[in-house]
């Protein structure tokens, strides 16, 4: 972490801002242009202090995130994390069909159990049908399993990294202090900001694109109709042509 470290007081590494706030409109513009192409990023936090605003930001853009203890294997072994979730949605079925009723108490009792506990590790992840396309990580040495999944997997990693830890493993490094709240809170705002306008910008593209087809439609709808009336007016002079002629009234 040298080159964005500013200097060093009293045996404290003092990040140098600058850098910061380049490093995070960096990562805000990546962060963006992932966002408007309609991709999935995960945001992964699960020390206490970034918990509650990791899901309230992610949350709000509508984005998957992990806040409770990372699965093992979550991205290398993705089937079967799916099936996970695909049996989580099977006891909500059985909840709305009514079969959920038949059961004895005991198997109620076990369902919701495990039910319970999926919502907890898996919830946040149910509508994640795919690989995610990025990672946005708090903290590279609390999170190192998810960001060597990700290594392993080529998926590029978004990462707040403090001077205690090592950012050859990230793609995108955003000096900061990862313990501090408000530090947290800051820098997600930031980036979360910057994914919504490229999720926008995305939703006025397909407007755009949907009215340039009607308007293009139209025109198309109008040819079709003068070439059909063409086609009609001609069918009926040839008839016309072909008709024999009436015979004239004999003189009296």
């Amino acid at each position: 972490m040298a080159p964005y470290i500013f200097m060093e007081r009293n045996g404290i590494h003092i990040i140098d801002l600058y850098k910061t706030a380049a490093k995070v409109e960096e990562a805000a513009n990546a962060l963006r242009s992932i966002a408007k192409s309609g991709k999935k990023v995960l945001f992964v936090a699960t020390k206490k202090q970034a918990k509650q605003v990791v899901a309230e930001k992610a949350q709000s853009i509508g984005m998957p995130y992990v806040i409770e203890r990372w699965p093992g294997g979550m991205l290398t072994n993705f089937p079967t994390i799916r099936k996970a979730v695909k049996k989580m949605t099977a006891i909500d079925k059985m909840t709305k069909d009514g079969t959920f009723d038949n059961l004895s108490k005991r198997e109620k009792l076990q369902i919701t159990r495990q039910r319970a506990k999926l919502e907890k590790t898996l919830g946040s992840i149910a509508d994640l049908n795919r690989l995610p396309s990025a990672l946005f990580v708090v903290d590279v040495l609390k999170e190192r399993i998810a960001v060597a999944e990700a290594n392993r997997l080529g998926i590029p990693v978004f990462a707040m990294v403090d001077t205690n830890s090592d950012p050859s493993n990230v793609d995108f490094v955003i000096p900061a202090n990862d313990d501090a709240s408000k530090s947290i809170d800051l820098i997600l705002d930031t980036v979360c900001s910057a994914m919504a306008e490229g999720l926008e910008e995305r939703k006025v593209e397909k407007v755009d694109t949907a009215a340039a087809g009607e308007g293009e439609g139209a025109p198309r709808r109008e040819r079709r109709r003068v070439s059909r009336n063409r086609r009609e007016e001609g069918e009926a002079a040839a008839e016309t042509a072909e008709a024999p002629a009436a015979e004239a009234p004999a003189a009296e």
